[in-house]
């Protein structure tokens, strides 16, 4: 039995040593005309896959991850040439928000710009970016459930993910990020990523992430004004944002039933009132991003005088 178990090993050894060799010397005992052959008709068969129309009708989404090649295909054919690159977080944020808080916002927030572009869609969150060292934790990597990533991996990866999109016919990359630090990441990529491609494609919008105008908007157009700070990574702008996707993500109801329910001195009850605002703090930030996203490609196209 030993030596049959032997033998059949034997024949599998030499089965996964020779066969791959032998497929090898096949490969290139093909003459030149036939590799050519071979190739030209892969790249027919591939030019028709690419030209088939879809047979049903497509989603009405604006978030790449969630459509078909077909259908960003054909979005980008019909204009879409816009590409949203966000960039969220994981990180502690007090006791009441969920860690994946940045996340969250920008789930309504690129899909209101995209909407409000009307030529663009959207890559998926990028959910993990620097948020500390690692090996001797600093920063929120002190807490629990946080996950860093190096400033180099970060970058690597938006990186790739806007050379990406470039090469399915994008014509513009926008970069917009929910935390303070991914704005360094986002405008060096943004910035190396022209240089190699010799002409601006790729645009970091800063404007997105400016806090400090939105608290300004919302104490002059609204009244609303916070009248203390309760000294965690949280906020009234920031919890109404996130009630917009997911009022469990700030704990809501545990709140209301722990008589908590209250931010900076601002109460979150009702939920509806809440929500109804974070809908024209978000909107503001929308507008503006917009309005910016808009003037950097106008920009980048515009031929010099």
């Amino acid at each position: 039995m030993r030596k049959m178990t032997s033998a059949i090993a034997a024949v599998i050894l030499m089965l996964l040593v020779v066969a791959p060799a032998q497929a090898q010397q096949g490969r290139r005992n093909i003459s030149p005309e036939e590799r050519a052959r071979r190739e030209a008709e892969a790249a027919r068969q591939l030019e028709e896959e690419m030209n088939t129309p879809r047979s049903i009708e497509a989603l009405n989404s604006v978030w790449i991850e969630e459509l078909t090649w077909m259908e960003v295909r054909d979005a980008i054919r019909e204009g879409k040439t816009t590409a949203i690159i966000p960039t969220g977080g994981m990180e502690q944020n007090g006791p009441y928000l969920a860690i994946g808080k940045h996340n969250y916002v920008l789930q309504g927030a690129c899909e209101r710009i995209a909407r409000k572009l009307g030529n663009a869609l959207c890559a998926p969150i990028i959910k993990l970016v620097p948020e500390g060292n690692i090996d001797e934790p600093s920063g929120h990597m002190r807490y629990p459930g946080t996950i860093s990533l190096r400033q180099e991996t970060f970058e690597a990866v938006l990186a790739d993910v806007g050379a990406s999109l470039r090469a399915h016919g994008f014509e513009h990359i926008i970069y917009i990020g929910d935390s303070g630090g991914n704005q360094r990441g986002m405008a060096a990529v943004a910035a190396a990523l022209n240089e190699r491609w010799g002409e601006p494609i790729a645009h970091h919008i800063p404007v997105y992430y400016d806090k400090a105008a939105v608290v300004r908007w919302m104490e002059e157009a609204l009244g609303i004004v916070q009248p203390t700070d309760d000294g965690i990574h949280d906020n009234y702008i920031i919890t109404s944002e996130i009630m917009l996707t997911d009022p469990t993500m700030v704990r809501y109801e545990q709140r209301v039933a722990s008589g908590l329910a209250t931010i900076n001195g601002l109460s979150i009850e009702p939920m509806e009132d809440t929500i109804a605002m974070g809908e024209k703090l978000l909107g503001y930030r929308v507008d503006r991003t917009v309005g910016a996203i808009r003037a950097a490609i106008a920009a980048a196209t515009t031929p010099e005088q």
